[in-house]
């Protein structure tokens, strides 16, 4: 399909022969969380938006995710609070055990008013994705199977072709396709420039619920080799996500490379207690498995022309922050209200939005980083540990948590259920 074959296909969508449409076209890379949510922002403040996704539909499971703060207040002004507490896990708190599964410490998710260690919005990185899915897909186009191959832009717009062959032209594209962003590689440079390894691995996937789970989230952690078991309770009462994290100062195993990344965990997980073998024992089994480096992506812009980033692609906190949704959820609403303030204006809108959201990546992002150092092996050189008891602490969570405002963007267009129909595609093989 060609650009101007596109322009034809555009007008027939939208039901206006011969017009375009007021609203510009925005083209959003990644189906997870970051970018249905822009999606759905987008849209209602006028735009018309394409979602692409390269796997061929929307990944299941994943990461037990939380909202905390003002990211619950996002979530309040898309409507859709019933339906994400409808979705969330139903935890009811944590404990950490020793070896032995002796209990010695708890957190309840009521704590902090909902926003302490375990939130009081706990849900499946998959099942969030979902809402978020049913939520925009009247009116929002999903492109499955597919992904953009090159992109050039110009003062006027971007020209982008897909994987797939077809050619498209739109006024502004937004990478959400996560910590190992393509569209960020594409434009900005290559991944290592911006990723910040903490020296840490993340690995978990589902396994069946033989544990006796019962809405209680369980942590064992090795003080003396820094590793760590986990098993939380997920909406399916048969089944539990098991997590591990362990200390690796380096890591260079492919993040597409399953068996390789198996094989790892196995090695590392090696010897450790508790009831570490009875969960690694399902890990050919699984249909989820997931490992990856704890990292955070720092970046000193997160635009660039037409071309801007968001959610992790842009400024990944890293799983310690426990904060990654509540960015991308807040960026959303963000970067669609300044765009939308700005008339659509590419350098005003990116600007505004870095200007707003800076301060509250910061803080996330030094939370995940001290998380991260209080896991770190003992020894005579390694750093203290983080007292997080201290009144400095306190003050950083504030601002993790809250230290943003949602402005009400009045007098910039809010359609809360625009016009649309439903546009699924997949992209032929």
């Amino acid at each position: 399909m060609s650009v101007d074959d596109s322009e034809q296909e555009h007008t027939i969508r939208t039901g206006e022969p011969g017009t375009r449409v007021s609203g510009p076209r925005v083209l959003v890379a990644g189906a997870s969380i970051a970018g249905p949510a822009l999606a759905h922002w987008l849209r209602r403040r006028g735009a018309e938006v394409t979602v692409v996704e390269r796997a061929p539909e929307l990944r299941p499971g994943g990461q037990a995710v939380d909202a905390r703060g003002v990211a619950k207040e996002a979530i309040g002004r898309m409507g859709l609070d019933a339906a994400v507490r409808a979705a969330c896990t139903d935890t009811a708190g944590a404990h950490t055990v020793d070896a032995d599964g002796q209990v010695l410490e708890t957190f309840r998710a009521d704590d902090d008013g909902g926003d302490g260690f375990i939130a009081d919005i706990e849900i499946l990185r998959g099942d969030l994705s979902r809402v978020l899915y049913d939520d925009t897909r009247d009116g929002v186009e999903y492109v499955f199977g597919d992904r953009i191959a090159e992109l050039a832009q110009d003062a006027d717009g971007v020209d982008v072709v897909f994987a797939g062959g077809n050619r498209r032209r739109f006024d502004l594209v937004v990478g959400a396709d996560g910590l190992h962003s393509e569209l960020r590689a594409m434009v900005f440079g290559p991944h290592e420039r911006f990723l910040r390894h903490l020296e840490h691995v993340l690995a978990f996937y589902s396994v069946p619920n033989e544990f006796g789970l019962d809405r209680w989230l369980l942590e064992y952690r090795d003080q003396e080799s820094g590793r760590s078991a986990l098993l939380r309770p997920i909406q399916d009462a048969t089944r539990a996500m098991a997590m591990f994290y362990f200390p690796s100062a380096d890591f260079d195993v492919d993040h597409r490379d399953v068996a390789a990344q198996k094989v790892l965990l196995r090695e590392r997980m090696a010897g450790l207690g508790w009831l570490t073998p009875d969960i690694l024992a399902h890990l050919d089994d699984t249909p989820d498995f997931y490992l990856d480096q704890v990292a955070q992506v720092v970046m000193d812009r997160w635009s660039s022309g037409r071309v801007g980033l968001l959610g992790d692609a842009a400024f990944s906190s890293s799983p310690m922050s426990g904060q990654g949704t509540g960015l991308a959820l807040v960026g959303a609403y963000l970067l669609a209200g300044e765009l939308a303030a700005a008339g659509w204006d590419p350098d005003a809108g990116f600007a505004r939005y870095e200007a707003r959201m800076r301060s509250f990546v910061e803080a996330n992002q030094e939370i995940g980083r001290l998380n991260a150092r209080s896991r770190d092996l003992p020894g005579p050189d390694a750093e203290p540990r983080p007292d997080f008891a201290s009144e400095w602490f306190t003050e950083l969570v504030g601002r993790a948590i809250n230290g943003v405002e949602l402005p009400d963007y009045a007098g910039v267009p809010d359609s809360a259920a625009p016009a649309g129909s439903p546009i699924t595609s997949s992209a032929k093989p």
